[in-house]
């Protein structure tokens, strides 16, 4: 039960984007089209999960043994680093639309503080490499639902009448402030 609720937790109360404020970039770069940002999502889904196991794998099995756990942060962002490669590589061969649709914003993975950020928690919150695994699933779902959401809006707000001062970035922020206030409802679930 305490898994579940963790999984939710990182996914709708906690929310990475909308309550954390981390993967920014991703956020308002790749939420034009839901397709891409559901690709994003995904690619996010597998890196996320894949690197907060990875890392509490090496936080505990190695930094913490070695006393070395003040190299977390370099070690993660290598982790990191080497599992976009994979993705990238992987999209590259298998999905070509796909990652020609996702550009620049495939490799800003790598930099995306919400992987990193929620590595780094993970460490620091004490969870089990199970919870671990739980925890960035949770948050990459999270991620996932607040960019695909964002998309669908965008999607409908071409077609809508917008004052000439609001259109592009300043309709999405506004979008992003009212997503974020309707998630911030999620936190009596927990």
């Amino acid at each position: 039960m305490n898994i579940l609720l963790l999984a939710i937790g990182a996914a709708l109360v906690n929310n990475v984007i909308l309550s954390q404020f981390l993967g920014l970039c991703p956020f308002l770069g790749v939420s034009k089209s839901v397709n891409t940002a559901t690709g994003m999502g995904m690619a996010v889904i597998f890196v996320m999960t894949i690197a907060s196991a990875a890392t509490s794998i090496i936080y505990y099995g190695i930094l913490q043994r070695l006393g070395l756990e003040y190299l977390n942060t370099i070690v993660f962002i290598l982790v990191i680093a080497a599992l976009v490669q994979f993705v990238e590589m992987f999209l590259k061969k298998n999905m070509k639309s796909l990652y020609e649709s996702l550009g620049v914003y495939l490799p800003l993975i790598t930099t995306n503080c919400a992987v990193l950020g929620i590595a780094i928690s993970n460490v620091q919150e004490g969870y089990t490499i199970f919870q671990s695994i739980v925890n960035g699933f949770g948050s990459a779902v999270g991620f996932t639902i607040a960019i695909v959401i964002l998309a669908g809006i965008r999607e409908k707000l071409e077609y809508s009448p917008i004052p000439e001062s609001f259109k592009g970035t300043p309709i999405v922020l506004i979008t992003s402030g009212l997503m974020a206030i309707a998630f911030f409802g999620f936190s009596g679930l927990i």
